[in-house]
C-alpha cells in the first residue's frame, strides 16, 4: 500500500502571512471569526478553527503544479500560531471534514491526470487518493473544496 502525508503551507508563509498582514497577492489578509458551520480550515495545522478562534483568510500561490494548471488559492489560517501538521497515512482532518472536494493528480510535466480525478465527500476522499498515488504517472496530488476550489492540502508518496 502507498504510504502517503497531506503536506501543509510552510511555516515560513503562515508566519509571513501573521506579521505583515499580506498575503502573496500583496492583499491585506482578511481577519474573521470561526463559526460552528466548520468552514474555516487552516492550512498550516490542517485542523479546522474551532467557534471563535480569529482566523486570517488570504491569497496563497500554490507552489504547484506550475505552468498551465497553476492557480492561486484563498486559505483560512489560525491568527495564532499552530503547530503544523505532520502526521502521514491518513487524511488531514480539514479533508475529512469537508462535505465536496476534489482529488486531483498531477504528472512529472505538471499536467493534469484528467482520468484519476473524482469529486466526493471528504469523509471518502482516501479510494481516489489511494488510487492517484498508486498510479506510477502521478507525481503529487492536491485535494480542493469542489464547489469554490480552495486549496485544502497537498499530498505526497511518503518512501518507505
Amino acid at each position: 500500500m502507498t504510504r502517503y502525508r497531506c503536506v501543509p503551507i510552510p511555516t515560513e508563509t503562515a508566519d509571513r502571512f501573521r506579521t505583515t498582514g499580506f498575503d502573496d497577492r500583496d492583499n491585506p489578509v482578511r481577519r474573521v471569526v470561526a463559526t460552528a458551520d466548520g468552514g474555516f480550515p487552516c492550512r498550516h495545522c490542517l485542523q479546522l478553527g474551532r467557534p471563535g478562534e480569529t482566523m486570517l483568510l488570504g491569497s496563497y500561490d500554490l507552489p504547484e503544479p506550475r505552468g498551465i494548471y497553476w492557480t492561486p488559492s484563498p486559505i483560512f489560517l489560525h491568527a495564532d500560531e499552530c503547530k503544523r501538521a505532520e502526521a502521514a497515512d491518513g487524511l488531514a482532518p480539514i479533508v475529512r471534514a469537508n462535505t465536496l472536494v476534489s482529488v486531483r493528480a498531477y504528472d512529472a510535466d505538471h499536467l493534469c491526470l484528467y482520468d484519476l480525478g473524482q469529486v466526493c465527500p471528504g469523509s471518502e476522499a482516501e479510494v481516489p487518493l489511494r488510487r492517484a498515488l498508486d498510479d506510477p504517472r502521478t507525481r503529487f496530488v492536491n485535494i480542493h473544496t469542489a464547489r469554490p476550489g480552495c486549496l485544502l492540502s497537498r499530498v505526497e508518496r511518503v518512501a518507505d
